[in-house]
């Protein structure tokens, strides 16, 4: 009897850079973060927590990952 193989599962989070619309300042920031983040420049709120995935408030540049 042949064994199936079962595929890896994908990560369902990831991390993102992310930009500021205000500054134009980049950081990176993880899509199911337990904390809000901000900007470091400016203090404006990139990143809000939801308990799961986070809403994210900037504007992302690329994928990390």
């Amino acid at each position: 009897m042949k064994r199936e193989r079962e595929p890896i599962p994908k990560m369902k989070s990831e991390f993102l850079l992310v930009k500021c619309p205000d500054c134009g300042e980049e950081r990176i920031v993880f899509s199911n973060s337990s904390k809000d983040i901000g900007c470091v420049g400016c203090g404006r709120k990139l990143a809000e927590s939801t308990g799961g995935r986070s809403v994210i408030l900037a504007s992302i540049v690329k994928k990390l990952g």
